[in-house]
């Protein structure tokens, strides 16, 4: 209810801005809005050749392709004058995001194709982990540590080894793998959800924990900053852990609260001060190691443990055979029927998705987030917050809602400010520490047609209010 009333609200008030600049002569066409796409040019006026400045008009005529560009330089967008037939058409800036038809067509093309395209291959895995036994003995091994967080899931259930592997592949920065397993865990977890159009309390605190994104090796972040010559590209990885480890910890206490979850039980204690010694022991290891060694042991940590997933899968499979034949069944057929099933959620989750991008298309081409932004960014600069903190503020307040255009900002930010600056450092563990909350809720509960999400989005913005403070403090600390 909350998630719908939220897309309804943006959706609408974007509307209702864009044809209010519209008829107030804010804008010159709403075309943009509907076909354009995004950093194309803003058509922003059209006139008659002898109405524009008569040195513009010289320059035109003049120019071969009967274009004049005034403005240029890195910073801001140019103003362009293109003659044609007989008027001349002015452009000025860039369209923030894909208008409304190119978001509907991009979000199939570039987001739900090879996003079934993983659900296929992996969940075509999974059905080898279940068939195996491999899933059952993860759970088991697991259950005791699941039990205090997760009290209304059963004892060896198999939602516990999906939902083990959707943090395992969010820990190793595997964003391809973990989103597989987050909706084979979901799909779990609602055959033991009583009220099938409601989300259950294991869903979500599953929700939650997922979107706080505990990561250990931020590789795309890495590569990004590698790409923009940072000094050490890695240098952000310590604070990306701390920051969102802090987040999680928000989200399970936050949520366990509510749910009145005994935070002082002897085995969720041993369980969680195991997970921080891991995790404290390979920031020592990682910390030893020369610029050329933590560049080579992130950059293939991941690629290698998603290998020996994949690896395990297949031996144990091969080994235990037999229950595939008990089934009736073999390896690759039973791999098959399991990526049938991926893309099968594929399609059911794509209405979810687009009609959620669709609506952040709307806000941020209505200029609706600009306003919130560069008002948020006064404020905060008025009360003595370092402009360092407030240039990079962009990509915290875009990164629920979209993951690319948060991206965006992030790599903006390095250009300009630079890849080691303060800003551009920031901005990096904004991007890391934080989920895209909308896309997220939009794809789990859609894939299990939840409608009613309770408390889940505002649980998750919540922690990513967190997430974005605890960044500031940890940025001003190792910067």
């Amino acid at each position: 209810m909350v998630l719908s009333r939220f897309w309804l609200v943006i959706f609408i008030s974007s509307i209702v801005f864009i044809v209010f600049g519209f008829f107030i002569g804010n804008s010159y066409s709403v075309d943009y809005v509907l076909n354009g796409k995004k950093d194309d040019p803003i058509l922003i006026s059209e006139k008659y050749l002898n109405e524009i400045p008569k040195f513009i008009q010289d320059s035109i005529q003049k120019n071969e392709e009967k274009t004049f560009v005034i403005n240029r330089d890195t910073i801001n967008a140019d103003t362009t004058y293109v003659y044609k037939n007989q008027t001349v058409k002015i452009y000025s800036g860039v369209q923030k995001t894909d208008g409304l038809l190119p978001t509907c067509k991009s979000s199939l093309f570039d987001l739900i194709l090879p996003l079934m395209a993983y659900l296929a291959f992996f969940c075509g895995l999974m059905e080898l982990l279940i068939i195996s036994g491999a899933a059952e003995k993860l759970a088991k091994k697991l259950s005791p540590v699941f039990a205090q967080v997760f009290p209304s899931v059963p004892k060896n259930h198999e939602s516990i080894s999906y939902m083990t592997l959707n943090f395992a592949a969010n820990f190793l920065g595997l964003d391809s793998a973990a989103t597989p397993f987050g909706l084979k865990a979901m799909q779990s977890l609602q055959e033991i959800n009583p009220e099938k159009d409601k989300a259950s309390d294991a869903q979500i605190m599953f929700m939650c924990l997922h979107a706080a994104g505990l990561t250990l090796i931020p590789t795309s972040i890495i590569g990004y900053r590698a790409a923009e010559n940072a000094a050490n590209p890695a240098d952000v990885m310590l604070p990306c852990i701390v920051t969102s480890f802090i987040g999680t910890i928000a989200a399970m206490i936050i949520v366990g609260i509510r749910q009145k979850i005994n935070f002082l039980s002897a085995t969720l204690l041993v369980a969680l001060m195991t997970v921080i010694a891991a995790i404290v022991g390979l920031l020592f290891y990682i910390n030893g190691l020369d610029l050329v060694g933590k560049n080579f042991f992130t950059a293939n940590l991941s690629g290698l443990m998603l290998v020996a997933i994949i690896g395990f899968t297949l031996v144990f499979s091969f080994i235990n055979e037999k229950k595939f034949s008990e089934k009736s069944t073999t390896v690759f057929d039973a791999f098959v029927s399991g990526a049938n099933n991926g893309l099968q959620t594929g399609v059911k989750i794509f209405p979810y998705v687009m009609g959620m991008l669709v609506a952040i298309s709307f806000f941020r081409n209505s200029g609706l987030f600009e306003i919130m932004s560069d008002g948020i960014s006064f404020a905060f600069s008025n009360i003595g917050v370092s402009k360092q903190i407030t240039d990079s503020l962009p990509v915290a307040m875009l990164r629920p809602f979209s993951s690319g255009g948060s991206r965006g900002f992030m790599i903006d930010a390095m250009r300009n400010f630079g890849p080691d600056s303060f800003t551009g450092r920031l901005s990096c563990i904004f991007q890391c520490s934080a989920e895209t909350t909308f896309y997220v809720i939009a794809v789990y509960f859609g894939s299990v047609n939840i409608k009613n999400t309770r408390y889940t989005l505002g649980t998750m913005l919540l922690v990513d209010l967190i997430c974005v403070i605890t960044a500031i403090f940890v940025a001003s600390w190792f910067f």
